[in-house]
Order: structure tokens, then sequence, then C-alpha cells
């Protein structure tokens, strides 16, 4: 044996097993895309909690030759494919994610002012009409519906109703709609000017009643019952959204309402944020779907935040105590963002006027609505 046949034989392993020689443009330009969500993560603070992990997830799988996200030859998914088969695949991480969610709402805003469930429906309004809107640039039924959804804001449910639709775009939804979640102290407030005048956000509301231990109790119960009733597709995240404020509220079950609301929440954000970034693969996402959806999910969270707002206009024209307008901005549903956008711009005209738990109240609503418009989606495309 030579040492020349000795340094062929070294060349020829480092051709075929490591990934130097198979790295391509696009895995480059995957890598930078990941370097800018992490940068959004930790330099900026947005949205860390999953940025992050998303981030971490497009870098890992972007490598060549990296097992991550296949099979082995024995049929066995591999380490970051059983997380999202087992996980985002299976419907069970968005479901236990909403579990946690539950578990941290004080519902006690949306019962002192149910009409603010009007403003959480008329902050829908952008999922709809990016729904039809897309239909126009060669997506599916399906697709538009997934793409649709992501104005909502709510990033478990985008993935719950992308996975059930739309799943090789999975990545790209989720991606957009917890980025403009990320984005709402940037893209709400010139929406909000431009939709309500100077007297208008200097609205003061009336301060909201005491809610009872008692109501507190059997709202998830009654809730429950008219969401599932209405929209049985829904009762995956709607059960488990609304077991979790019970145990929270019943006062009998702390341990494992602080469990849900933190470990448990914790844990499945990890494996969600992992799995969410592996499907970002150069191949997958280079294409012009995905770079359309973040276009659309951005026109499409417009919109739903100026539904919210002229959901209030419309209201006021029939109410003796006006609401604030700028509270309709929280009818999207990234809590507690919204409401603190909302806040802060009252705040600025009115140092004395505290508009947020006035805000939490359609807040809250935009999560039951973005849930039941997926579930509509569900019940009329699967």
């Amino acid at each position: 044996m030579t040492w020349e046949y000795i340094g062929d034989l070294i060349l020829s392993i480092l051709y075929t097993q490591t990934g130097v020689p198979n790295i391509e443009v696009k895995q480059l330009i995957m890598l930078a895309i990941s370097g800018l969500f992490i940068y959004l993560a930790v330099g900026k603070k947005f949205e860390p909690l999953l940025l992050l992990p998303i981030g971490f997830g497009i870098f890992l799988v972007n490598f060549p030759l990296v097992p991550l996200m296949g099979y082995t030859e024995h049929g066995t998914p591999e380490l970051i494919r059983a997380f999202y088969k087992y996980g985002v695949e299976w419907e069970i991480i968005p479901c236990v994610i909403f579990l946690g969610l539950g578990a941290m709402t004080d519902f006690g805003p949306l019962i002192a002012n149910p009409k603010t469930l009007i403003i959480g429906a008329g902050a829908q309004l952008g999922v709809f009409v990016t729904y039809i809107g897309v239909l126009f640039f060669g997506f599916t039924l399906k697709e538009a519906a997934s793409v649709g959804i992501i104005g909502g804001a709510d990033g478990p449910t985008t993935i719950y109703l992308t996975t059930k639709l739309a799943p090789h775009l999975l990545g790209a939804n989720a991606l957009a709609a917890y980025s403009y979640m990320a984005m709402v102290p940037l893209i709400q407030p010139p929406v909000m000017k431009l939709l309500t005048t100077r007297s208008q956000r200097k609205i003061r509301m009336r301060q909201l009643r005491e809610v009872s231990t008692r109501e507190k109790l059997f709202f998830p119960l009654i809730a429950s019952v008219l969401i599932i009733l209405l929209v049985p597709a829904v009762a995956p995240l709607m059960g488990m959204f609304m077991f979790g404020n019970f145990m929270r509220e019943s006062l009998v079950v702390k341990r494992l309402s602080e469990t849900a609301q933190n470990a448990l929440m914790n844990i499945v954000t990890i494996f969600l944020g992992l799995s969410v970034g592996a499907t970002m693969q150069a191949e997958v996402f280079l294409n012009w779907k995905p770079l359309l959806i973040f276009g659309f999910g951005l026109i499409d969270f417009v919109i739903c935040t100026a539904g919210g707002i002229l959901t209030v206009h419309v209201m006021n024209l029939f109410l003796k105590d006006k609401i604030n307008p700028l509270i309709g901005s929280a009818g999207v549903s990234a809590v507690p963002m919204s409401a603190r956008v909302s806040h802060n711009m009252g705040i600025q005209e009115d140092p004395n006027n505290w508009l947020l738990m006035h805000a939490m109240g359609p807040n809250l609503a935009g999560v039951i609505g973005s849930a039941a418009a997926a579930g509509m989606f569900i019940a009329m495309f699967q």
C-alpha cells in the first residue's frame, strides 16, 4: 500500500462521506436565512422562544448529508423527523401548546365584556380575504386556506390547519405566522393610526366589572359546548385550550396547571420549533410559493388588524358607551402582544387611559375566532 494510494483513499472518503464537496448555493442561502431568524431572536428578542429553535432547525437541516429529516435503511425516522412525525404530523404538539395556553389564560376580561367576541370575529376578515386572493396565484383551495389562517396570528392554529390541508407548506406558513406575531409592535401601529382619529384614540372606557370565580370556572365548560357543537373539527385545539383553563380556574390541581404552563409548554416548544425549522430545506423552501406566502401573510395580518378596528367603528354606531377602536387591533390572536400594543398606543395619546384589560377581551376572542376559522376550513376541505 503506497502513500499515493492512501492519499487517494483519504480524498475519496472526504469526497463521499463529508458535506464539503456537496454543499450548494441554495443551501448557503438557507443558512443565511437561518442566521437572520437567529439574529431576530437573540439580537432583537423577537419571539425568541420560537424563532430561535426554528432558526436553528433551518440551520441544521441545510447542511449536506445530515441524517436528521430522512429515514434510516430500516424505515425508522431520523432524529428531527421523529419529532415532526410523532409531534406535528400526528397533530399532538399544537394541541399540547393549546393546553398550556389555556392554563395561562385569564378569561376575566372577555367574560366581563362579552361584546368583544364580535371584535375577535371581525378581526378574522383578513383570513377570508387572503384565502380568496391567493387562489388567483395558482394556490389550490387547501393551500389557500392554510395561507389565509396566517393573518389570525396564531402559530399553533396555523400549524394544525396546515398539517391537515397542506403539509408541504408547513415551514413557510409557520415561519410567516410566528415572524409576523413577533413584529406586531412594528406592523400594527401604522394601521391603527391610519384608521383612527386622535379623538377616537382618546376614548376612555368604563372600568370592567369584577368577574367571580364561579363565572371563570363555568366559562370553559360553556364555551366548549358552544364551540365544539358549532365547529366539531376544532375540538382537539379548543378542547385542550379549555381543559387547560379549567385546570387553572378549578384551583384544585395547581401542580398540573403549573406543569402545563411551564415544563410541558417549554418541552413541546423546543420540539415544535426544531421540527418546523427542519421542514425548510433548500429544495423545498426556495421556490415561488413560500416566497409568496410571506408577502400574502403580511397583507393578511394587516387586513385582520384593520378588520378588528373597523368592527369597533361599526359597533360604536349602535353603542351608548363607546369602545376605543385601538382595542380592535387586539382582535388578532397574538396574546398578549396585540393587547399591549393597543394599550401603549392609548397611553401615547392620554397617559391616564389604561386600555390593557379592555384589549385582552378581543385578544382572547381572537384565539377562539382564529381556531373557529380553522375549523371551518377543515370542515370544508377535509
